[in-house]
């Protein structure tokens, strides 16, 4: 049985709720800490690609908007704020351990083409952490569509850049039994063999102001990382610490596995 230690290659989506403030605002230290975790795992050998939401949360709270916006070009001019001030940030805290970052705006002709492929692959092998979005600058299926795009996202790029591992950081800990904000006695869910009917069913609604992407969003990501034989894992990254656990194989979060 292949352990997650031994992964080497992997795809991590950090949602808003992750990176921000209930504000919309960047949460320093919260991502202060997560980019120690993340940087300490790639000088361990791990080979890290971000995929991270926050562009128009950030453009948001950066414009000091009373909230998100809800027609397309406010929500573009946000995201163009809001990427410059995310690249920035991720560029200055990685610097700090001596790694490089790349910035990969995606959309979806883009990545129907192999030269992405190739992209990966030269910025990997130069040790430098690629750091994905979707370009909603340009790009309106994520901000029409409202589906939490960037999970989608995050396992085509998964995909993509052929990771062994694509782990979701969420404000959840992981799948549960039943909605766990409403029902005390969830529990949750350690291992995921096959995403079946049931296993949809769970996944219901379920998702913060902030972000786009609730529990079902993650499962369709799941969906398409593990038929391309990749496992996946949602956890809670109120905690970067917990990644250590999870590289140490103790376990945590719900893990989805790969169709083999």
């Amino acid at each position: 049985m292949e352990h997650i230690s031994d992964k080497k290659r992997i795809v991590i989506k950090l949602g808003t709720s992750t990176l921000a403030h209930s504000t919309g605002k960047l949460n320093i230290r919260k991502m202060t800490s997560l980019v120690r975790v993340l940087a300490d795992l790639q000088n361990s050998g791990k080979e890290l690609v971000i995929v991270s939401s926050g562009a128009i949360g950030l453009g948001v709270g950066k414009l000091g908007l009373k909230s998100r916006p809800s027609d397309t070009p406010s929500k573009q001019a946000c995201a163009a704020v809001g990427q410059c001030e995310l690249m920035y940030m991720y560029d200055n805290l990685f610097d700090e351990y001596g790694i490089t970052v790349a910035q990969i705006l995606l959309t979806k002709t883009i990545l129907e083409k192999n030269n992405v492929v190739n992209t990966f692959e030269k910025l990997i092998s130069m040790g430098v952490v690629p750091i994905v979005n979707e370009n909603d600058t340009v790009a309106i299926d994520e901000l029409e569509l409202e589906i939490g795009e960037n999970d989608s996202l995050s396992a085509m790029v998964a995909n993509l850049a052929k990771a062994d591992l694509l782990i979701i950081l969420s404000d959840i800990d992981g799948l549960f039994s039943s909605d766990p904000h409403t029902d005390k006695t969830a529990k949750l869910i350690p291992v995921v063999e096959k995403i079946d009917h049931h296993i949809e069913e769970i996944a219901g609604g379920a998702g913060s102001s902030l972000g786009t992407g609730g529990m079902a969003t993650k499962i369709n990501a799941a969906k398409i990382a593990t038929e391309s034989g990749i496992d996946m894992v949602i956890m809670n990254g109120k905690n970067p610490e917990m990644l250590y656990d999870l590289f140490e194989d103790i376990p945590v979060g719900t893990l989805f596995k790969a169709n083999k």
